[in-house]
């Protein structure tokens, strides 16, 4: 059952009467539900009103929970909320001043007259810009809601709660201010013209939820017309979460990434993000495959975006087959693509001590009570498995370090950095082990830690505006 999912908060009447409250809670109980806790919303002589949480598996079950406690004599149910629905209520992210308007005096520097001054040294000098507006903290979170949250194609107004989520976490985590722009054209070239006309403000551009190949498309052409970093978090996120996993796993299994051969499973943008990251970090030897298998030279459906340089520098001695087949004797695998992809022969079959690094979503390519009899390490992108990988491990501390020297993009370089730093962080505070090859995404060092190394790698390679001291 994933509590996050669904949960509820339940407002029942109960008799003021011994042992109602414990018949209530059984009730849930016998249901199915968990209950997370009870608060007291009035007391009278005869009742007592309360509010429940209770955690079910899915909307037909919380109403059957309800029907239970209305079958109990005397008990009524005044209301039922999906907390998950409240938490969105009027959206996620807003506006906060950051200078006080409490006096004439305040405001006659914010506005007018002293705002035309400002105004004026911008006309002059407009990198003046980065230092006298919001646009030096900026960042820009785009979808066309293509492809939103695993569920598919939703639409550009649909995927804005899933945008405004991904600009709470920026602010939170890394102290960006991020601002949601769902689009609603689809060809990648007006949205790039879309974004590209609404980007003065911005100091960068961040991709979500953009289905592929569209996806690689649009980063390509607005990459061509910005001069500021244009993110992809399925892509430079998750592959440089994976690849800090991928190291410190490799390492838990005493192995090293020049000498491991490694399967990836799943080519869409996080897995060609991936493919490509691993051969930059020179592990031993890549497999990739799709649906239609190993990807080779010669094999068909190399013409779509991405599969001809992954045949050109992966698969080294021409393998062929479906996943199954291929992590036989490696020592690694990583899925980015179907629930129940493997079993544990299949896991079995590898190299002694397996990684397995398996995100499909709902559901990952081997269960966890599977993988657990065979995998020496295990990774999903589930909260309720340890060592959960996803794109925020990486994203906030590459924009921290990013904005913080002004980077004109966000490269490879920078995105092998933030992988080191974020295997780095996962054994700081705790030593590595199966259960530990990434931090937390709450761990208070990863932000600082992923910044500092992405501002050395921008500076590094002569992306940096501001460079030393000057930057963060």
């Amino acid at each position: 059952m994933s509590q996050a999912n669904y949960s509820l908060t339940i407002r029942a009447v109960i008799p003021a009467k011994i042992g109602m409250l414990g018949r209530v809670l059984a009730a849930i109980g016998e249901a199915g539900g968990d209950v997370g806790g009870v608060d007291i919303v009035r007391s009278a002589k005869g009742a007592v009103t309360r509010d429940i949480t209770v955690y079910a598996r899915d909307e037909a079950h919380g109403d059957g929970i309800r029907a239970a406690l209305e079958a109990i004599g005397g008990v009524s149910v005044e209301r039922m909320s999906d907390r998950v629905f409240l938490s969105h209520q009027g959206g996620k992210v807003g506006m906060q001043n950051r200078v006080p308007i409490a006096s004439r005096d305040d405001l006659s520097m914010a506005y007018t007259p002293g705002v035309a001054r400002v105004c004026m040294a911008i006309h002059h000098d407009f990198e003046k810009a980065w230092d006298y507006t919001i646009k030096g903290n900026s960042v820009m979170v785009v979808s066309d809601g293509s492809s939103v949250v695993g569920q598919g194609d939703l639409g550009a107004e649909a995927s804005l709660p899933a945008v405004e989520a991904k600009c709470v976490f920026l602010r939170r985590l890394a102290d960006v201010d991020a601002f949601p722009l769902p689009v609603t054209v689809r060809d990648p070239e007006r949205i790039a013209e879309v974004v590209a006309l609404c980007s003065s403000v911005f100091a960068g551009i961040h991709l979500t939820d953009i289905a592929a190949p569209r996806c690689f498309e649009v980063q390509r052409l607005l990459d061509e017309r910005l001069d500021i970093p244009v993110f992809h978090d399925d892509q430079q996120g998750t592959a440089a979460a994976l690849l800090a996993a991928l190291t410190n796993g490799l390492s838990v299994a005493g192995k090293s990434l020049a000498d491991a051969t490694v399967v990836v499973a799943g080519l869409g943008p996080g897995g060609q993000a991936a493919v490509r990251l691993l051969v930059a970090a020179e592990v031993g030897q890549v497999i990739a495959c799709d649906s239609r298998g190993a990807v080779s030279p010669g094999r068909e459906g190399l013409d779509e975006p991405g599969l001809a340089w992954i045949a050109e520098h992966t698969n080294p001695e021409g393998r062929t087959g479906q996943a199954p087949e291929l992590v036989r004797g490696a020592d690694a695998f990583i899925g980015l693509s179907t629930p129940n992809l493997l079993s544990a022969d299949d896991v079995a079959a590898m190299a002694p001590d397996p990684v397995v690094l398996a995100l499909a979503m709902p559901e990952p390519e081997i269960a966890p009570d599977a993988a657990a009899k065979v995998a020496r390490v295990y990774a999903t992108g589930r909260p309720d498995v340890p060592n959960q990988i996803n794109s925020g491990l990486a994203s906030p501390g590459i924009w921290r370090g990013a904005l913080d020297c002004r980077a004109t993009e966000i490269n490879q370089a920078m995105t092998l950095a933030a992988a080191t730093a974020i295997a780095e962080t996962a054994v700081e505070d705790l030593p590595l082990s199966e259960v530990n090859v990434v931090p937390s995404i709450f761990n208070q060092k990863l932000v600082p830690n992923v910044a500092a190394a992405v501002r050395r790698a921008a500076e590094a390679t002569g992306v940096a505006r501001l460079t030393g001291a000057a930057a963060g």
